[in-house]
């Protein structure tokens, strides 16, 4: 199988000591397409000189709702340039996260708001985060994006109704290693055999939400670990492991503009 880590952030200090033997495992897990995304200026270059480094990665730049406080149109400036290196094919990490509230609310929206004028002036599609916008994500989105606009929801963990927001919108779901906890996972599982095969997306965000059976013997999430997830997101959309390899692996080129 080729497989596809739609989103990962290889750039953490996490993989400082191992990273090129983390790359290696991927690789021969099948894994052998790797997002890594950027979160703020300084892991948006790192993520940047990683694709550069390494064969089937890619890079994506934007600041975080996390973030937020500290962006101003300077952060941005300079993203924009990065942007123009052939190897980044997204804009994002962006979004909402009324969460932890680790920035402000108005920051969180003004931020959001401009980066989406700016991915739509370079043509590039969007990585979502969301968490807890009870609904205000999609209204921005609504109101500032144009039909046709490409992105994905990136660990998805959403109602319903939030699904079929975002279907509607012509939205990619990604899914990760929450599908494969026991209680934590019940209700995802539930909700992915709603999304179309042509719009499902398999992540890790590693070296975060670390899968089962991986997360019974090591914390740290690593893109390798992306296969556990589409085993187990096959066993429950009842399909092919390799079949849905091969969808999940065209829906993410497509996405991010890579020759399948």
């Amino acid at each position: 199988m080729k497989i596809f880590d739609s989103h990962c952030h290889l750039d953490d200090r996490s993989y400082d000591k191992d990273r090129k033997e983390v790359i290696q495992r991927a690789q021969k897990a099948g894994v052998v397409g790797i997002m890594i995304v950027g979160v703020d200026n300084g892991n948006s270059g790192k993520a940047v000189e990683l694709a550069e480094s390494h064969a089937g990665c890619y890079a994506s730049v934007g600041v975080h709702p996390h973030d937020a406080k500290d962006c101003n149109e300077n952060t941005l400036e300079k993203l924009q340039k990065l942007a123009q290196n052939p190897n980044v094919r997204a804009w994002g990490e962006t979004g909402l996260d009324f969460n932890r509230m680790y920035s402000p609310r108005p920051d969180q929206e003004k931020w959001f708001i401009r980066q989406l004028e700016i991915a739509r002036d370079l043509d590039l599609p969007l990585i979502f985060h969301e968490r807890d916008s009870n609904g205000r994500l999609f209204e921005l989105l609504k109101a500032h994006t144009r039909p046709g606009m490409m992105g994905v929801v990136h660990c998805f963990t959403g109602s319903l109704a939030e699904l079929e927001h975002y279907l509607e919108h012509g939205l990619y779901i990604g899914i990760t290693g929450i599908l494969t906890i026991k209680t934590r996972g019940a209700e995802l599982r539930n909700l992915v055999t709603r999304i179309p095969a042509e719009r499902i997306l398999i992540e890790t965000d590693a070296p975060y939400l670390t899968p089962a059976p991986e997360k019974n013997r090591t914390r740290r999430n690593e893109p390798a670990f992306v296969k556990s997830v589409l085993m187990k997101l096959a066993d429950v959309r009842d399909e092919q492991p390799e079949e849905l390899a091969k969808i999940t692996w065209e829906n993410t080129c497509r996405l991010y503009a890579i020759d399948a």
